[in-house]
């Protein structure tokens, strides 16, 4: 491989620290297991194995069959993460395992040159994470519990 790829693919995983970085940056912030190291480890592998798939094989059907592969093993490591409490009635760990997912799908951007999709994609998904720090969203989501309670009580009359 020239040491010019290799430097490319360098700056890539760069790229893919920092927006996995990014990502995870909420979550660290306010304590979840999952933050800046989990995300941005994710985005780096899934860049990694994308680019030098897509660099050695110049086969677009292999690169999408690693491509595969990263989603479902990130898939998997997603369902370890997600845990239902059966006596409280609730799961726990689903976003964590959605975003998580998504990360690595920013990663496959960086890893075949879609920086600005890979922007995107950061942006929309750190937002996604932050909601529920925003006061407009917790009270949206009070109104529409609000609402979805009062209906039950209705129904139950």
């Amino acid at each position: 491989m020239d040491i010019n790829v290799e430097l490319i693919i360098v700056a890539k995983l760069i790229v893919s620290f920092l927006l996995g970085a990014f990502i995870g940056l909420d979550r660290e912030r306010h304590g979840s297991a999952a933050g800046i190291r989990t995300y941005a480890a994710v985005c780096i592998g899934a860049t990694l194995f994308t680019a030098i798939a897509n660099h050695l094989v110049g086969d677009a059907g292999a690169a999408s069959r690693v491509i595969a592969n990263i989603i479902t093993g990130v898939g998997f490591l997603g369902a370890g993460i997600i845990y239902r409490n059966a006596s409280a009635g609730t799961s726990h760990g689903l976003t964590t395992a959605a975003t998580v997912w998504c990360t690595a799908a920013v990663g496959v951007a960086v890893g075949l040159n879609m920086f600005i999709i890979a922007v995107a994609g950061a942006v929309a998904l750190y937002f996604l994470l932050s909601l529920h720090h925003q006061h407009w969203y917790i009270n949206w989501k009070k109104k529409m519990l609000d609402n979805h309670h009062d209906e039950d009580n209705e129904e139950n009359e």
